[in-house]
């Protein structure tokens, strides 16, 4: 069996908004081991995309324990998580988050420019997958020449040019059209055959059910892991 990649154990987190407490993850424990493929599921608002933020150390909970490839990373400081965060996790957002004034291969090579790798391994990491990505002629587009598939593919080759150990995305086809989110999935899913850990926060049914394993998440509380035999 593959060693575990993400361990969470008796997670909680907890918001205030207005008057109220909200509490988006309630004692919640995950394994995800390493290589899986795994979505997370539920209705708006009932912590997906909290749980999602822990895992990229995006968001610190207020009890329980994260433990990283089995290193605690529960209450690292900003600049140790924000390296782990460079080294470890791919992140893929909804809206893609890449930077206007950049190339798509500037936009790609921007995690290495700031982890301080040379010109020239920049620009082979870069080549390889504008290539592998159908994006070899769109190289010195800026993100408002591409299309949403395009851009997608960008942020998604941005997120692996790292070669991180778990690729986390967050609603990663919920801005485009059917066909171009199929590729994105497809093109995900050909990542998570060579060895990636892949995890995908999604509330179309349709994409959820791709996956090997599915967590429903409910009002702060895993309600479902089912895996597919």
């Amino acid at each position: 069996m593959q060693h575990a990649m993400i361990q969470l154990q008796d997670i909680c987190r907890t918001f205030v908004v207005g008057d109220q407490e909200v509490r988006a993850m309630d004692h919640v424990s995950l394994t995800v081991r390493q290589g899986e493929y795994l979505s997370i599921m539920g209705p708006s608002g009932s912590g997906k995309s909290t749980l999602l933020n822990i895992m990229g150390l995006l968001d610190t909970p207020d009890s329980g324990t994260y433990l990283l490839e089995g290193k605690d990373v529960t209450r690292l400081q900003d600049k140790e998580l924000a390296s782990i965060r460079n080294r470890k996790i791919g992140f893929i957002f909804q809206f893609f988050h890449l930077i206007p004034r950049l190339t798509a291969r500037q936009n790609i090579e921007l995690p290495l420019l700031l982890a301080g790798v040379g010109k020239s391994e920049r620009q082979k990491r870069s080549s390889s997958l504008l290539e592998r990505f159908g994006l070899a002629t769109r190289s010195h587009h800026r993100p408002e020449e591409l299309s949403g598939g395009q851009r997608q593919r960008v942020a998604i080759a941005r997120a692996v040019v790292t070669r991180p150990a778990v690729l986390l995305a967050d609603e990663p086809t919920g801005n485009l059209d059917r066909e171009s989110g199929n590729e994105i999935v497809e093109l995900m899913e050909e990542l998570n055959r060579d060895g990636l850990t892949l995890v995908v926060v999604t509330h179309d049914q349709n994409i959820g059910t791709r996956a090997r394993r599915t967590i429903e998440v409910v009002d702060g509380r895993i309600s479902l892991d089912k895996v597919v035999p």
